[in-house]
């Protein structure tokens, strides 16, 4: 039996439908964690209470670590279920929903209701990370493996898009987060639900189900268990994806510091007005678009891995850039005798950030595409999505904990350290040797039947 549609790659209109899914969750992604609540729950609902906002910082670290770790122990399983059953669809409609419902709930936080925003951010921030995994999962049954890159760059692409349209829309309609516009901004959780609710449409009226499910029902604990622990038994098959998974889980820890706490860097340790605020956000989501749909081509022809690691490199610099921001004004400003504020640089800083930002991500999802038997995809991408929030589970806290004791500053060094054992575990990854392993795996299996 082979799997239907391997080699092939799908019309035009499913493709655009899989993307729509990345333009509407990232209205989740930006609104909620990056952009407006993450400060507005910091600054306003917990707000400073003369520690220099460091509690505030630690129970947001706390948040999505909590929601990380959901994930990581419920990831794997549900990938296992949705391949055997061949319900990746009815998964991510699920998760879907669940987004929806704990985000739009977030209007009903108002400053001082900390556990109730600490727990909706953790349901919905949940849900939001398991339907990234489950998304990702169609990818290897969108295309070829040489048109891979392409189609995920995209994905990324487009959802920068999506991301610009309604964090912009929010900013211009809804304002700052700040307790004075509190009635008026307290409505982007609403506001995040409903663009997800809608963009989304097409996903599931145009995305197929290309697998097919196996002939024997079995209850999903005991699909889940038997297939994970076989996955684990048979990954020493899969040399360079558990590499590359270890690797993901470094890397990944330092994306989701910066996701978590770009903005909320700007605010506390640059000091930016909202109109800088506001041309950060246009200025990281034109970059991180460009970088994601331009090096998704360029992976397709010098390799997803070089493509992945040279995302690494520019990661690297872009920490060290932020970090010395604030010196380096000061060194611009005493040796050229300019007259330059610390936001304006980091303005500058954000473009290379931007650009690590959508292009690192993009080449990670295909990388796993690449790498993981077509029978097998969702429940590799469940490990993949494991590794990825274990690293933000990683990531954020480390970060929350180590803020708390010498501040958000130097802290922001810890991500640079993550991308330089990233890169280093990276080095031993080789692409020709896993994808040829996928693609005996598939040919072995294909016999069976």
């Amino acid at each position: 039996m082979t799997t239907p549609g391997v080699g092939d790659r799908a019309s035009r209109r499913e493709i655009f439908g899989w993307a729509m899914f990345d333009f509407a969750n990232q209205a989740y992604t930006l609104l909620i964690i990056t952009v407006v609540f993450g400060e507005l729950f910091t600054t306003v609902i917990v707000g400073d209470r003369g520690d220099d906002f460091r509690l505030a910082n630690l129970l947001w670290s706390l948040a999505l670590a909590l929601s990380f770790l959901l994930v990581v122990v419920t990831g794997p399983l549900c990938g296992a279920v949705m391949d055997y059953r061949a319900e990746k669809k009815r998964f991510l409609f699920a998760s879907y929903l669940a987004t929806i419902a704990t985000t739009a709930m977030l209007y009903f936080v108002e400053p001082g209701y900390v556990a109730l925003g600490f727990v909706l951010i953790i349901l919905s921030n949940y849900a939001y990370s398991m339907g990234e995994s489950f998304i990702a999962a169609f990818l290897p049954g969108l295309g070829p493996p040489a048109k891979l890159g392409a189609i995920s760059g995209f994905g990324w692409a487009l959802g920068y898009v999506g991301g610009l349209v309604a964090a912009g829309f929010t900013l211009a309609i809804l304002g700052e987060a700040t307790a004075e516009n509190f009635e008026r901004i307290r409505w982007v959780g609403p506001f995040a639900a409903g663009f997800f609710l809608v963009a989304a449409i097409p996903t599931f009226l145009w995305l197929k189900e290309r697998a097919e499910p196996q002939p024997h029902r079995q209850p999903f604990a005991r699909i889940a268990w038997q297939r994970v622990s076989t996955t684990l038994h048979e990954l020493r098959r899969f040399r360079d994806l558990g590499m590359f998974l270890t690797s993901v889980l470094f890397s990944m820890a330092g994306v989701y510091i910066i996701i978590a706490f770009a903005f909320i860097y700007g605010a506390q340790v640059i000091g930016w007005q909202e109109s800088t605020r506001n041309l950060m956000f246009i200025i990281v989501q034109i970059t991180a678009a460009a970088g994601a749909l331009g090096f998704g081509f360029i992976q397709d022809r010098i390799g997803t891995l070089v493509t992945y690691l040279m995302t690494l490199v520019l990661w690297v610099l872009a920490i060290l850039a932020i970090w010395a921001t604030p010196e380096v004004t000061a060194w611009l400003n005493a040796t050229w005798g300019l007259d330059w504020q610390a936001e304006q640089l980091f303005l500058v800083v954000g473009c290379l950030a931007g650009l690590s930002l959508g292009s690192s991500q993009s080449a990670s999802r295909v990388l796993v595409g690449l790498f993981s038997p077509r029978q097998k995809a969702a429940e590799f991408f469940g490990f993949w999505g494991l590794a990825n929030k274990l690293a933000g589970v990683t990531g954020i806290v480390g970060l929350g904990l180590l803020q708390a004791a010498v501040g958000l500053k130097a802290s922001i060094l810890l991500c640079a350290a993550f991308f330089i054992i990233a890169i280093v575990i990276c080095a031993g990854v080789n692409q020709r040797r896993g994808q040829r392993v996928a693609g005996e795996w598939e040919a072995r299996l294909d016999d069976t039947h």
